[in-house]
């Protein structure tokens, strides 16, 4: 039985994921935080770079189980999925993304896929010209605009609720992330019970 978490935190640029990523990492007790990019290979090639990177990642997972760690994911291959329904990249990954999500799902972990949005998209407009996004490494294909993340917003709505009627060990969370950190904050307690 499951005695230690996974989180993967999901959203687009400007979503908040690292804000909220930090705070999870600091405040649940043995909780490792990882922040995964993807690859940047547009290419057909890169889609097997991803597929062995994300394979490799739950074999890592997988000897993880029941060792009393959680596993706080900024980004796994949900992100590589998102881009390429976007049509960022010059290949479809939904066949491995498919198989990896079936892989996750079997993990001896409780797992949480949370999804960050904004209620109100124009805020994307606000978050992605705040001098401290300056220095933030971008994706080439989707550089920090509001309305790259508006898109992808949508798309990983979709896919959370993809997920939700599909895999049922997977307790799938979408939380609005405009409002006081400390509000978002309570929201996160309650959901992982913390």
């Amino acid at each position: 039985m499951a005695n230690s978490k996974i989180i993967i935190v999901e959203g687009a640029q400007g979503a908040g994921k690292t804000t909220i990523t930090d705070f999870l990492r600091h405040s649940l007790s043995y909780t490792n935080l990882y922040r995964l990019c993807g690859t940047s290979d547009i290419t057909p090639a890169g889609k097997k770079k991803a597929e062995e990177m994300y394979i490799d990642l739950l074999d890592y997972m997988k000897k993880m189980e029941n060792k009393s760690i959680n596993l706080l994911f900024d980004r796994t291959f949900f992100t590589e999925e998102n881009y390429c329904r976007l049509g960022k990249k010059e290949y479809t990954f939904t066949d491995v993304y498919e198989k990896l999500l079936d892989e996750l799902s079997k993990l001896d972990f409780e797992i949480i896929y949370i999804t960050l949005y904004l209620e109100n998209e124009n805020l994307y407009n606000e978050r992605l010209s705040k001098p401290d996004r300056a220095g933030k490494a971008a994706f080439k294909g989707s550089n920090f605009a509001a309305q790259n993340s508006i898109s992808q917003q949508r798309i990983y709505l979709d896919m959370a609720k993809e997920i939700k009627d599909k895999y049922p060990s997977i307790n799938v969370v979408n939380i609005e992330n405009s409002k006081l950190l400390e509000e978002t904050k309570a929201e996160l307690r309650r959901v992982l019970n913390f």
